[in-house]
């Protein structure tokens, strides 16, 4: 019968019944390139309304930087559309060992390796560089991505209570008998904006003998005094073992992403890794792209800066407001409405303002943890943040949601 109607109801009352939970996400469709001021089709067949977005990972505002493009473009011309291939075939060309190149010397590394995405980058290194004779102590909230690539791993996995230090040594004392004992954790938290303890957990692993990998997707490019990440913000260059990153965010927008850190641990993923080994390679395109932008990024750190004012500018509306936020110093500000259904509400009345915001719920965060996720960035003014910060207050008033707790919120609209 193959799929039978039987079948095809099984996942229309899955569906069904995420809709009725609240937790159903809808997809807007930009008409525009990626910048503060968008162009947004939503629902789907209406006609396309003016927003500003305050919800992209565009933190230095690279995505559509002229620069970028024009480096694109002539990528486009000397080297293609595409590689047809994967590394180790005929996937290489000499732009991706530059660009590896200059990965290793932005971060402070040894060594680097490309990935089709970061997502890819931490589905390989696990796999590739641990035996069941390992273990992996990773922080409860590290990114989907790290728990999806640790799944893959032989190696025994454990957990921390998010960054507690305290903890993690309880669980390295309890691990003292494997062979590797690899810690890992977000260098910024992608839901609740907060920093790693880099210098504590560098600390720990020298003390314990283990190696210690960060995801810097969200802090590449901006955080540090001169945005290598956060282990230039703590002052641990070149002791972090493992970092990987993304091309999809700060440095570009695109995609692609890396594993970059000891060179015996990177040459481990170029012989193992299998997402690197099956996988098409970056697209020169997205590489040459990639070059420039780091380009950019050695020239000035205006961006960066520009950044890191407007970030405060907006948390400070938000707080002043009377929101509950998440604590935390990064452009992730996540405004906290513990409620599917409300984060959902709140969204569709802030794009009626001209905002585009979006969502938050189970399971992209913990179940009562719903929340507007922000994200501040370079390429936004002042008066985007005030026109913003405008939208949201009026739709906070609607609510009743401002000066209220956690608790009255959760009383109010429950989980």
């Amino acid at each position: 019968m193959g799929y039978s109607e039987k079948l095809r109801n099984i996942y229309k009352d899955q569906l069904t019944a995420i809709e009725e939970a609240g937790l159903f996400k809808k997809e807007r469709f930009i008409h525009s390139t990626q910048q503060a001021d968008i162009e947004v089709e939503y629902p789907s067949g209406s006609e396309t309304k003016k927003a500003i977005n305050i919800c992209a990972n565009n933190y230095l505002g690279l995505s559509s930087h002229p620069e970028v493009i024009k480096a694109a473009h002539e990528g486009l011309d000397s080297r293609g559309y595409g590689m047809s291939s994967v590394r180790f075939i005929c996937g290489t060309q000499d732009i991706h060992r530059e660009l590896e190149h200059k990965m290793t010397e932005f971060l402070g590394t040894e060594d680097t390796i490309l990935f089709p995405s970061c997502m890819d980058a931490n589905a390989g290194v696990f796999e590739a560089i641990l035996t069941s004779d390992d273990v992996i102590i990773s922080d409860r909230l590290v990114h989907a991505s790290l728990v999806d690539g640790i799944r893959l791993a032989p190696a025994m996995h454990d957990t921390f209570k998010h960054s507690n230090m305290k903890h993690l040594e309880k669980k390295l004392q309890l691990h003292a008998d494997k062979r590797i004992k690899l810690v890992v954790n977000d260098g910024v938290y992608s839901m609740d904006g907060d920093m790693a303890k880099v210098d504590e957990l560098v600390e720990l692993c020298e003390k314990y003998d283990a190696i210690l990998l960060i995801d810097e997707s969200h802090s590449s490019g901006f955080i540090g005094k001169t945005g290598r990440g956060t282990h230039e913000h703590f002052d641990q260059m070149g002791k972090v073992d493992i970092i990987t990153t993304t091309f999809g965010k700060a440095l570009g927008g695109a995609s692609g992403g890396c594993v970059s850190g000891r060179k015996e641990i990177v040459e481990m993923c170029r012989q193992k890794a299998r997402p690197y080994l099956f996988s098409n390679t970056m697209a020169p395109v997205i590489v040459a792209g990639a070059l420039r932008v780091l380009d950019i990024l050695s020239e000035s750190t205006e961006r960066r800066d520009k950044l890191e004012e407007n970030s405060a500018y907006w948390r400070k509306g938000l707080t002043e407001a009377g929101f509950v936020l998440k604590d935390g110093n990064t452009p992730i500000v996540p405004v906290m409405l513990f409620n599917a259904k409300l984060a959902q509400d709140f969204s569709s009345d802030l794009f009626a303002e001209g905002i585009y915001a979006i969502g938050f719920f189970f399971p992209v965060v913990p179940n009562g943890q719903a929340r507007i996720r922000t994200q501040i960035s370079a390429g936004h003014d002042i008066d985007h943040l005030d026109k913003a910060l405008a939208a949201f207050i009026k739709v906070g008033k609607k609510y009743d949601i401002l000066g209220k707790t956690k608790e009255q919120i959760i009383e109010t609209y429950g989980l």
